[in-house]
């Protein structure tokens, strides 16, 4: 599976991680998701793609920003 890393504003907390896991998750079962929150990084090896993952962090409250690692 491909992974994605986004950059994504207002996450601070376990809580943003499990929204973010979940939001992830439900979109694709199979995601495996980490996320560093001191960076604000989101890494995601999911059959996502760029815009469906984007979408959904984005739907659960988030705001994407680009990532020049990506």
């Amino acid at each position: 599976m491909p992974i994605l890393e986004m950059h994504v504003d207002g996450m601070s907390c376990g809580h943003c991680v499990q929204s973010i896991t979940k939001a992830l998750q439900t979109a694709d079962a199979q995601a495996k998701v980490q996320v560093d929150l001191a960076q604000g990084l989101v890494s995601a090896e999911t059959l996502l793609d760029r815009a469906g993952a984007v979408q959904a962090i984005e739907a659960a409250g988030y705001k994407v920003q680009p990532c020049s690692r990506a």
